[in-house]
């Protein structure tokens, strides 16, 4: 069974802005912490029922942070695919909150980029917090040794999960392994070589005490497959690609994973049709006893169950089909469902999108040149690429929506319609006639499904990125060949494999699921094919320039780092 805490717990933050407005004041006993209305050992980890709320709480606030659920839209979509060779921002390309251009985007003074320092920063603090509790806590607590061991192993997964993403990027950060519980302003940057060891000396200790898949507690909780799949992508962006070879080659052997390759589960089939692919995706199905695919999966719930969230996956990634406005002889083109005694404009297959990110010509067109007809990930019921006008009161009802059929005296607008209205749709971020809230806007844009955080069939591409590094195409070849045979798709030969290759691949399987910086930063191919695939009709390129490969320290960390050095990353220096 599922469970969540439904409490924002408080934290200390990175750096105590609080403490300079304490600057002039002597009262002694004023100043002294009492850790009453924050996160601390002692007043939140002194029971196992406080530790396992805070094993909890890290879940929670990765969950948040990657999943649409704080509002920052502008970050969970960066996360996810925008900014980067796969996707815009479709609702506003010339938008200054979803990275449609760089320049004006990677503002150190801005406050989105605090963001993906602050939170990164705020899982580490939650989870040395939560280590220091898990150390002191009475043996006599525990149910056996290995559940101590099992949850500090959690902990420093999750810290290491952090520490991936601040190195990534910002490059050399501070590495913190203790609790910061008073005002500190000499941090350091230290080699970006200081966090990988910590991470590896993190993610050995997880792979050596955390569950065999299949043992977890509860559903969510992460296991040795999880740490040795985080291992292999910190070997990969430290250039250690046999000790990648042999993270991941456990994985695939050890443990009993395996591609799905028959359907199973239960799947809604909205378009008539459906396929093992569409099964991986439809709800209730990550789960499954029976899906050797899931590494690690994400918890969801509807509002009706504490601690319950949605991912928003529908909002950020279904183009906002009832915002188009009418039909050619001016009917609305969409009626939409009957409900409460009206139609609703909305369509409970489609969802209520807003087009945060909308997939670029790359993806929805060129990745899949080769193999159109036969590779289900592109099928009809993956991809929805033909939308149909919806009003019995029109002459144009159910017939397909086509832009060209206005009048010129209509005065539509080109870009919102292709890049805000219609667009194709990757069903896999959808929740078809699933609709568990807010009836009146066929959910409002809400996805109650559990989500992949990590599926074999990455872990098959990650091995192959480390075989075609070291110059191995076969075994490169082979790897990407599992994937494309349950995709149905023609077989790559060695000739054709090199990083692009695996690149494309990546997006053909897994657009969407993963942060695309990452791989793209560790190949060294991010500057090159945003500029050569980012099609935002604003912004060809989104005008990355070669210093954006790192992001900007957020200048408030400088300025309150003010007893010792804190440079800033080279390109934002004013």
């Amino acid at each position: 069974m599922k469970s969540y805490i439904n409490k924002r717990t408080f934290f200390v933050p990175f750096v105590m802005m609080l403490a300079l407005a304490l600057a002039s004041c002597n009262d002694a006993d004023f100043l002294e912490e009492k850790p009453m209305d924050f996160l601390a050992p002692g007043n939140a980890y002194s029971t196992l029922a406080g530790v396992k709320q805070g094993i909890t709480g890290l879940h929670w606030t990765l969950r948040e942070d990657w999943y649409f659920g704080e509002e920052q839209q502008d970050v969970m979509s960066i996360y996810k695919a925008l900014g980067a060779d796969i996707a815009f921002h479709g609702e506003d390309p010339n938008s200054t909150r979803f990275l449609c251009n760089y320049v004006n985007y990677l503002i150190p003074t801005s406050e989105y980029v605090r963001e993906y320092w602050r939170r990164p920063y705020r899982v580490v603090q939650r989870a040395n917090t939560l280590l220091v509790a898990l150390e002191a806590l009475d043996e006599a607590q525990w149910s056996t040794p290995a559940q101590k061991q099992e949850y500090i192993a959690e902990a420093r997964f999750m810290r290491a999960w952090a520490y991936r993403l601040l190195v990534s990027f910002f490059g050399d950060v501070p590495v913190v392994t203790d609790v910061i519980d008073e005002a500190k302003t000499d941090f350091v940057r230290n080699p970006a070589s200081v966090a990988y060891a910590l991470m590896e000396e993190d993610l050995s200790f997880a792979v050596q005490n955390l569950p065999d898949p299949g043992r977890e507690e509860e559903p969510g909780r992460v296991t040795k497959g999880a740490a040795l799949h985080l291992l292999t992508e910190v070997y990969l962006m430290q250039k250690k690609y046999n000790e990648a070879v042999q993270t991941s080659t456990r994985v695939i052997n050890d443990f009993g994973y395996g591609l799905m390759t028959e359907r199973f589960g239960s799947t809604v089939e909205v378009f008539g049709s459906g396929d093992v692919y569409l099964d991986l995706f439809a709800f209730g199905n990550q789960n499954l006893g029976e899906n050797r695919e899931a590494i690690w999966v994400i918890q969801f719930e509807p509002p009706s169950v504490i601690g319950g969230s949605n991912a928003r996956g529908v909002r950020a990634f279904a183009p906002a089909y009832f915002r188009m406005g009418n039909t050619p002889d001016g009917f609305p083109a969409f009626r939409g469902e009957f409900v409460n005694g009206a139609y609703t404009g909305y369509s409970d297959t489609l969802g209520r999108g807003v087009s945060w990110i909308r997939p670029t010509n790359l993806m929805v067109y060129e990745v899949w040149r080769d193999n159109w007809d036969n590779d289900i990930r592109n099928a009809p019921h993956n991809i929805k690429r033909d939308f149909y006008y919806d009003n019995p009161a029109s002459a144009y009802d159910k017939q397909k929506i086509d832009f060209s059929l206005y009048p010129a005296s209509a005065g539509r607008d080109a870009i919102r319609d292709t890049c805000q209205y219609i667009y194709p749709y990757f069903m896999k971020h959808a929740d078809p006639m699933h609709i568990l809230s807010d009836a009146a806007t066929s959910g409002g844009g809400t996805l109650y499904t559990d989500q992949y955080a990590m599926r074999l069939a990455e872990t098959y591409l990650l091995r192959a990125e480390a075989y075609i590094q070291l110059g191995d195409r076969a075994r490169a070849a082979e790897d990407i060949n599992m994937v494309r045979t349950r995709a149905k798709a023609k077989p790559v030969a060695p000739e054709q494999v090199d990083i692009d290759y695996l690149l494309d691949e990546r997006a053909r399987e897994l657009y969407g699921e993963t942060c695309r910086f990452y791989v793209l930063r560790r190949t060294g191919k991010l500057v090159e094919r945003v500029r050569k695939y980012n099609n935002n009709p604003l912004n060809p390129g989104l005008n990355i320039q070669d210093h954006h490969v790192l992001w900007p320290i957020p200048q408030m960390q400088i300025d309150l780092n003010i007893n010792a050095d804190f440079p800033q990353n080279p390109g934002y220096n004013q």
